[in-house]
């Protein structure tokens, strides 16, 4: 123990911060591999059903019948990492569903994977749902006061959001959690440009979608033709 606590005061004396915090990130990097690798010895007997559907990214919003996803969340089927290969064979998934999730991939090299690879595993026909902070509200919101964006926010962000701009920030960043921030233009035409069809928005579907997301979330339907 007292090696331990030498190495660590060793650590914080001679290397920079931005080094520990490359350090930390490495080994996170390094348990996110490891569950990745151990989850894809599993995945093959939920294959042998009739129909899988996929919920990633699901958190505790598991859902009954589905395969559910989460890196960080023991209790999903898999913890399999999304910016990794899925382990899926080709049109053998019949709806692809993520909410609050598609936010958390980087725009330029993340979300083409996670898009290609969600065509790839789909069924011809096959839905594509999604789900993401509606980045128009909080935009049209700003410098209006009166607008309901603000009370509502302050019912989702940390205490320290104090100003309208903190709460647009939040929206973006999320502590460095968020990658990318969506408006219906935009996701919709990034879908089209992967070859999705029938792409809409949808209203909230309290048999598909979590309660608690029902205020500020932009909802997409897509369709693998």
């Amino acid at each position: 123990m007292a090696s331990f606590n030498s190495a660590k005061e060793y650590l914080k004396t001679h290397t920079s911060k931005g080094l520990r915090a490359a350090v930390r990130k490495a080994a996170q990097e390094w348990q996110l591999a490891r569950l990745h690798r151990a989850s894809l010895k599993k995945v093959g007997p939920f294959m042998l059903r009739s129909e899988n559907k996929l919920n990633l990214g699901c958190g505790p919003n598991s859902k009954e019948g589905w395969i559910n996803v989460d890196v960080y969340d023991l209790r999903a089927d898999f913890q399999l990492d999304l910016r990794e290969t899925w382990p899926f064979p080709d049109a053998s998934i019949s709806h692809v569903y993520s909410e609050h999730v598609f936010e958390h991939f980087e725009f330029r090299g993340e979300v083409p994977h996670f898009l290609s690879e969600a065509r790839r595993v789909l069924k011809s026909g096959g839905l594509f749902d999604v789900g993401v902070p509606d980045t128009e509200w909080p935009l049209h919101a700003y410098g209006d006061s009166t607008d309901p964006y603000w009370p509502f926010s302050k019912t989702v962000h940390p205490d320290w959001c104090e100003t309208q701009l903190d709460h647009i920030n939040y929206h973006f960043r999320q502590e460095a959690e968020h990658k990318y921030a969506w408006d219906y233009e935009t996701l919709a035409g990034i879908l089209r440009r992967f070859g999705f069809t029938n792409v809409a928005r949808r209203e909230f579907d309290p048999a598909l979608d979590t309660e608690s997301r029902k205020i500020g979330t932009l909802y997409i339907r897509a369709i693998n033709p």
